[in-house]
């Protein structure tokens, strides 16, 4: 690992999990009533809470707004998986380096 590059983590928490087990069960809310005070239907804060589903930036700004939890930091949790996740498949991605295009 080239160290501009910084630390890697291999398995960053998803956003999903975060905010299901620091937000929604810490409040003691349903997910049915978290979806209600988010202003989204439950199966999509479901497939949010569980995982499937990725944090827009929308959903981002609306748990920010409900919950006091900033956005930025969401998003930045978000990002982490996003960057792990391609790395973990970086050997099927197949490119030519441009320099050596023009070679």
């Amino acid at each position: 690992m080239d160290t501009t590059q910084g630390i890697r983590m291999k398995n960053p928490a998803h956003p999903g999990g975060f905010v299901k087990s620091e937000i929604v069960e810490a409040s003691g809310l349903s997910v049915t009533e978290a979806a209600q005070a988010l202003g989204v239907t439950r199966p999509t804060l479901s497939a949010l809470l569980n995982e499937r589903a990725n944090l827009s930036p929308e959903m981002a700004l609306r748990i920010e707004k409900a919950f006091g939890v900033s956005m930025d930091t969401l998003m930045r949790m978000q990002t982490s998986c996003d960057i792990a996740r391609t790395r973990r498949r970086e050997d099927a991605i197949e490119v030519v380096p441009f320099l050596e295009r023009t070679a």
